[in-house]
């Protein structure tokens, strides 16, 4: 049957998601169109196909025992000199994703893996463009901020053009122990979107 790549994230919702979508276009990241915007759990790894079943299973046990949580973007950040990305930084939800991602790249799973540089999660908006356009994502976006109750998370494939398309979305148990929490959905600064 082959071998797959697939990804695991947490999508960035509308309006967020495509507003930050067309930005990263715009600085001329050609690869954003086929890339949906969103907060990594678990990057590009390559699977056999035949290991898709015991991968949801495993997915959805973990969406089953976790509940929602608020996340907020605030600001940019960058990874150079040791990779040519801008991201906007997560500033709430940080230690529910890397809660989330350890659960995903378990030790004895199906997605087991090591990373290459410690959990970072973020929202890439520039990857791979010359140092002006990373400069000016950097700048033009670090006022922005968005926030809202993260549901649930994704599994994702990865075509064969280099594109990702949504394989199965996998909701959190409701949680009522998490009373109080963000459900509005909000977005401050993105003028030039």
């Amino acid at each position: 049957m082959g071998t797959v790549t697939l990804g695991v994230s947490i999508p960035v919702p509308e309006p967020h998601g495509s507003r930050l979508q067309r930005r990263r276009l715009g600085f001329g990241d050609a690869a954003a169109s086929g890339i949906p915007t969103h907060v990594t759990l678990l990057p590009p790894t390559e699977v056999a196909a035949a290991d898709r079943p015991a991968i949801e299973d495993h997915l959805a046990a973990i969406a089953a025992d976790a509940g929602p949580f608020p996340m907020r973007l605030h600001g940019t950040g960058t990874f150079r000199p040791l990779s040519p990305v801008v991201f906007v930084r997560v500033v709430e939800g940080v230690s529910a994703c890397g809660r989330l991602q350890e659960r995903v790249r378990a030790d004895g799973g199906p997605l087991a893996r090591e990373l290459p540089f410690p959990y970072h999660p973020h929202v890439t908006v520039a990857h791979g463009v010359p140092e002006g356009a990373l400069d000016a994502a950097q700048a033009e976006l670090a006022a922005y901020e968005a926030d809202w109750t993260v549901s649930g998370f994704a599994l994702y494939e990865q075509g064969p053009g280099g594109a990702w398309s949504l394989r199965r979305a996998f909701a959190f148990a409701p949680c009522p122990r998490q009373r109080g929490t963000r459900t509005a959905s909000r977005e401050r600064p993105l003028e030039a979107a």
